[in-house]
């Protein structure tokens, strides 16, 4: 939806320098820009990609130039941008209205303006709050609780008794509050440990396409409010995740572990049974957490088995010299001989 440059400002929090009439449709980088679309500068070595666009309104932080621009100043710009991209890129619709071939038990409750697709299934004792949007082929299992303007995109899974809360997006082919992975070995046959717990995804969440989040066994899976879960991701039954953290593509986080808030885990991370990774840490990508570890609150690991960075940053350097150190000790050796 078209802004004006002072609307953008007022919303994003900006003080405008320039034409603040300008009209901006649409957000874009330097180089594919249009003249009324909006981009962004975070540093002075962006000012010359800035200079070459199309764009004539910028958002910009304090003591940077560029002439003949309308700006808009603020302390945090890429911030600021995304605010602004939202008002300007509004999601469409992924569902609108009850669709014809939707089968819907008579005990499910749908609040105002519930969107429902086609083939979708909601069995009893379902409540979908008001504005939430289930794409097509959706299932959602007796039980479930869904808050208000949630987006379920086409094919996602919600088994019994899930708990998700408002303005959660679950993208496709994600499955919550399947079976966690327990057995017990016993009588020459493994025994399945019973998985009665639930899940419960907090306010805020983002989960992405083909992620699996088991139920808790006797237990809760928590996801805390504002967690943000990339694709490909799979969180183990009795998991509990604070808010705000971060989780990249393709990570493993095996049962009973603990994940703090504001946490970053980097892709391809495994994460053991029973860690606890307090508040704030890093994970950096293919990081290896073996059972039972503890990361320290704001420590930045690295490695497999995880260390701190420093740590690895200098057995990796030896590592990398062992072929040289190799030669050497080869050349002592038959220079001893000798």
């Amino acid at each position: 939806m078209p802004q004006t440059a002072a609307e953008i400002a007022a919303r994003v929090g900006a003080q405008v320098e320039g034409d603040g009439s300008l009209v901006v449709t649409g957000v874009s980088s330097p180089e594919n820009a249009g003249p009324e679309e909006l981009i962004y500068v975070e540093s002075a070595r962006h000012l010359e990609r800035a200079a070459r666009s199309q764009a004539r309104c910028v958002l910009l932080p304090e003591g940077l130039a560029l002439a003949g621009r309308t700006l808009l100043r603020t302390a945090e710009p890429k911030l600021a941008f995304s605010k602004a991209a939202a008002l300007l890129h509004a999601a469409a619709p992924i569902a609108e209205g009850v669709h014809p071939t939707a089968v819907i038990a008579p005990s499910v409750k749908l609040g105002a303006g519930v969107g429902v697709g086609p083939y979708v299934v909601i069995e009893e004792d379902v409540e979908v709050g008001a504005g939430t949007q289930l794409g097509a082929h959706c299932f959602v299992g007796r039980g479930v609780r869904i808050g208000a303007g949630c987006r379920l995109y086409p094919r996602v899974t919600l088994y019994p008794g899930a708990r998700l809360g408002a303005n959660v997006i679950v993208h496709s082919g994600a499955v919550i509050g399947s079976d966690g992975f327990g057995y017990v070995f016993g009588e020459g046959r493994q025994w399945k440990f019973p998985q009665l717990g639930g899940v419960e995804i907090g306010d805020d969440v983002e989960i992405g396409s083909n992620t699996s989040i088991d139920r808790g066994a006797l237990e809760i899976t928590r996801i805390g409010a504002g967690t943000k879960i990339d694709n490909l991701v799979q969180i183990a039954h009795n998991v509990s995740i604070g808010e705000h953290s971060i989780i990249a593509a393709q990570t493993g986080i095996s049962g009973s572990s603990r994940i703090g808030k504001r946490v970053i885990i980097g892709g391809q991370v495994g994460i053991a049974d029973s860690c606890h990774i307090r508040d704030g840490a890093t994970l950096g990508a293919q990081a290896g957490i073996p059972t039972g570890k503890t990361i320290p609150a704001g420590e930045t690991v690295w490695g497999t088995p995880a260390r701190p960075l420093a740590k690895f940053k200098q057995q990796y350097a030896w590592f990398a010299r062992l072929p040289e150190l190799g030669e050497r000790v080869k050349k002592l050796e038959q220079e001893a001989k000798d």
